[in-house]
């Protein structure tokens, strides 16, 4: 059914839940997975007082070595499965852009990623990527949420972190 999907991660233990779920869908339909993580543009103020004392090329340089660590999660999850695996690193401003393009461009039949589950000021204010990925992709996209605390059945409040919503 699928042959590439594309998982983006930004190295949160909810992206981690989304690699695994991207690779065990992969390991079942014999299909290829590509990690990508977008890096933030370099914004003398933009990142805190830390960022001051930092060039262009070292903001660059921690910014690589943590999409590296974040994507050599995927790397070990998809050789411990036997899955045929790439990544991806590339900087921009609009992540929900990067991450539609890629997909597009890698010609991606699914697009795996988590959703930090924001609500209220927090999503006002930070937005929420996955949900921008959903509403402009044209390529499916399964969404791994935190686990729910649903008022009803105990049935629904012991759903496990790693439940996927499934939107075509």
């Amino acid at each position: 059914m699928f042959k590439h999907i594309l998982v983006p991660t930004d190295g949160s233990v909810l992206s981690e839940a989304a690699i695994q779920m991207a690779v065990a869908l992969a390991a079942v339909h014999e299909a290829k997975v590509t990690g990508f993580h977008v890096m933030p543009e370099f914004h003398i103020l933009a990142y805190g007082v830390e960022t001051l004392i930092d060039t262009e090329e070292q903001f660059t340089r921690h910014a690589r070595q943590h999409a590296d660590a974040y994507l050599a999660v995927l790397g070990q999850a998809a050789t411990e499965a036997d899955v045929e695996f790439d990544t991806v690193v590339v900087t921009d401003t609009r992540p929900y852009e990067a991450i539609i393009g890629a997909a597009t461009k890698r010609n991606c039949d699914l697009i795996v990623m988590a959703s930090h589950g924001r609500g209220g000021m927090g999503a006002l204010l930070l937005g929420s990527e996955t949900q921008k990925v959903l509403v402009h992709s044209q390529i499916p996209v399964l969404v791994v949420r935190q686990k729910v605390q649903a008022i009803g059945s105990d049935a629904d409040a012991k759903r496990s972190l790693s439940q996927p919503l499934i939107v075509a």
